[in-house]
């Protein structure tokens, strides 16, 4: 089983002004697009690490604008089950978005993770190898 940090995930109160500041900043590439969860959801990449962002304002003060961190491995039930044998518990079964298999949980600090598993069988391989920190 492979493991990877993949993205951070960020809450933005505005989405376009977000992206447009990375892209001309930094020269950020935008590597997807879409809804997710019910909100739109844009994955840039900043050299050789991703920055997904939520389009919402930020939820609380506890964790400002950091949702979560992103952790991708190559078996999300390997991983849970290893994760679950550790003691760790999970709120949510993992869930299944097509191209995306993902749970939430809570690491020391009341840091948010999103454990995550692209479907390779559902995605293009030049879009897995895009978007994958696995390669």
């Amino acid at each position: 089983m492979n493991v990877s940090l993949h993205h951070a995930h960020l809450f933005a109160s505005n989405i376009d002004k977000s992206i447009k500041f990375y892209r001309e900043m930094f020269g950020a590439e935008i590597l997807f697009d879409l809804t997710m969860a019910g909100a739109r959801n844009v994955m840039i990449s900043l050299g050789s690490a991703k920055i997904n962002f939520y389009d919402q304002p930020p939820k609380d003060n506890f964790r400002g604008a950091i949702h979560h961190l992103g952790i991708e491995t190559s078996n999300i039930e390997h991983l849970v089950e290893h994760m679950k044998s550790k003691g760790y518990s999970f709120r949510n079964q993992i869930k299944s978005l097509g191209i995306w298999k993902y749970v939430m949980v809570e690491a020391p600090d009341h840091v948010l993770l999103e454990l995550f598993e692209i479907v390779m069988t559902k995605i293009p391989e030049e879009d897995y190898k895009k978007i994958s920190s696995l390669n």
